[in-house]
């Protein structure tokens, strides 16, 4: 056997032996999701002993080097394992921004020290990241952004206003662009910073969404006090963090799935909607959109493997991070879209216990924001036409 035939092996054996079965059952919604920080209260006992033991193996972020808390893994070594899980069933232990986001710009920009500090907690789910970048006058335009942090000699002092930030009312940390020099060109003078949102003059308002919902928030800071050290990269360069990042939020966005907010396949509600006659959808619309809907997913797959392919070469996203944000973005709105045409008049409960507090039709108009947040779709059709087709005058 070749020595990734027996990491497959043995990843298997390990999976089979220590992934509890109540975390190898479908998700229905973020209400199920594990996103760990200090005030989390884990559902059961299997939760809480399937984070633990995918920590302890450093298997929440398996590329990550070990001394900060990963495993090591080659990208080979780390897609066999998420092929395994999958081939499970097996839940994600945890979820978080500080691994899709943070981690990665702590990695390439951070001190050892803040690496040190920052990334084992994140990996063990111990703190809860979100993210201060749009403001009320700064969204597709983020560069625009006014909270600004003054030197005050021993701490900085921040002052200004986030808005549509994730869970910021339940989040431990945040990480922050904010302007450092005020005279400097809009894409100058911005800094990274990272502070406790439980440090004072730190507030949060919830934005109640369309779906009912409220996973955004606005955050005010009041001259909120932020250690010196917490200042990660170079002072006054935080648009090349901020612009690395939002390659990974991209990638994120656009990765995402609606399909945990279905437990069959489209094909099968739709059936019991519909009626099937040989084995086939009665509906053949329906039956052809959900065909389509399959080759589109199945295509966008390939896309992200080619995007991992590129990072293990070296290469990095960049721009390609505005295909899988606008391609996977629409992907996830036409599954949602689907799962309520394939559900009909069921589709629409709103409070039911059957259908758990409307979930479905709530995650479909959730949905309508994915062609905004992380960048709009226009946004990231500019990108594509001038950094990757060089269309003229793009």
């Amino acid at each position: 056997m070749s020595d990734l035939e027996t990491f497959r092996a043995e990843t298997g054996a390990w999976l089979d032996a220590n992934c509890p079965p109540e975390m190898r059952t479908p998700l229905r919604g973020e209400d199920n999701i594990t996103w760990g920080g200090r005030n989390w209260v884990f559902r059961s006992e299997a939760e809480k002993v399937w984070l633990e033991r995918m920590a302890a193996k450093g298997w929440t972020v398996p590329e990550w080097p070990k001394e900060y808390g990963g495993a090591g893994l080659s990208r080979d070594e780390a897609k066999v394992l998420r092929e395994e899980m999958a081939k499970r069933k097996c839940r994600a232990p945890v979820e978080s921004f500080g691994i899709w986001m943070l981690g990665p710009a702590l990695l390439k920009y951070g001190s050892h020290e803040q690496k040190l500090e920052h990334l084992p907690r994140i990996a063990r789910g111990e703190i809860r990241w979100c993210q201060g970048y749009s403001e009320p006058g700064a969204g597709s335009d983020l560069a625009n952004l006014q909270t600004r942090a003054e030197d005050k000699g021993d701490h900085w002092l921040v002052n200004g206003s986030k808005i549509w930030t994730s869970y910021a009312d339940k989040a431990d940390w945040i990480f922050c662009l904010v302007r450092t020099n005020k005279d400097a060109s809009k894409h100058e003078g911005i800094s990274f910073l990272l502070f406790d949102m439980a440090s004072e003059g730190v507030s949060t308002a919830p934005i109640k969404l369309i779906s009912g919902n409220s996973p955004f928030c606005q955050t005010f800071f009041s001259d909120v006090k932020v250690p010196k050290g917490n200042l990660v990269g170079t002072l006054n360069k935080g648009w090349d963090i901020a612009k690395y990042l939002l390659t990974h939020e991209r990638d994120t966005i656009g990765g995402g799935s609606g399909g945990m907010f279905v437990s069959r396949p489209l094909g099968q509600v739709a059936a019991d909607t519909v009626g099937s006659k040989d084995g086939e959808l009665a509906d053949p619309l329906l039956r052809a959109r959900i065909a389509e809907l399959e080759v589109d997913a199945w295509s966008f797959a390939l896309a992200v493997e080619r995007g991992r392919d590129l990072a293990k070469a070296g290469q990095g996203l960049g721009a390609y991070s505005s295909v899988l944000k606008y391609y996977g973005a629409e992907i996830n709105k036409r599954s949602l879209e689907l799962a309520m045409d394939a559900q009909g008049a069921d589709g629409l409960e709103w409070e039911s216990e059957r259908s758990n507090g409307g979930q479905l039709p709530r995650a479909w108009l959730r949905s309508k924001a994915n062609s905004i947040e992380g960048g709009t779709n226009e946004v990231q059709l500019n990108i594509i036409s001038k950094r990757i087709l060089a269309l003229p005058g793009a």
